[in-house]
């Protein structure tokens, strides 16, 4: 990073990660162009978790480059009496997956579920209901960066 004051701890980017609910996943796709799409996730033991229909270009270009980022921004606070916001932003990195066992797929978007559903039954319901269905991605950070933005 080339502005060091302005980095994150990694505690710091853990607690981002943690209390966020979406990011852009970036990946490489047709052409070598980089394609990026909003995605739900939760992180969990240095790992984010994503779901997805099972075709499409998102996995079709993860299926071709296992190598992404994944970026993630908080809501910021915008300065008084002036138009600029400051806010903190992280950048993970690494080889994503698409897991296959239905246990661990089941294990990972009960992660899921509990983080953006109101009741543990909900995610259960809409796990029997959709795990054939539903392609889940196990990213595996191997780094990451996050550094706070002042926008003036």
């Amino acid at each position: 990073m080339r502005r060091h004051k302005q980095e994150l701890s990694k505690e710091e980017c853990v607690e981002i990660l943690n209390a966020q609910s979406r990011g852009v996943l970036a990946v490489l796709g047709d052409d070598e162009y980089p394609y990026t799409v909003p995605m739900d996730y939760v992180y969990v033991d240095g790992k984010l978790y994503f779901h997805a229909a099972m075709e499409g270009h998102k996995i079709d270009s993860i299926r071709k480059h296992e190598k992404v980022s994944f970026c993630v921004l908080n809501d910021g606070v915008k300065e008084a009496d002036s138009w600029w916001y400051t806010f903190k932003s992280v950048i993970a990195f690494g080889k994503i997956r698409i897991l296959n066992d239905d246990d661990e797929k089941k294990e990972k978007l009960t992660y899921l579920g509990n983080k953006y559903f109101p009741t543990p039954e909900e995610t259960e319901d809409e796990i029997r209901r959709l795990l054939d269905r539903t392609a889940v991605f196990e990213l595996n950070v191997e780094h990451m960066t996050g550094k706070i933005v002042r926008e003036k």
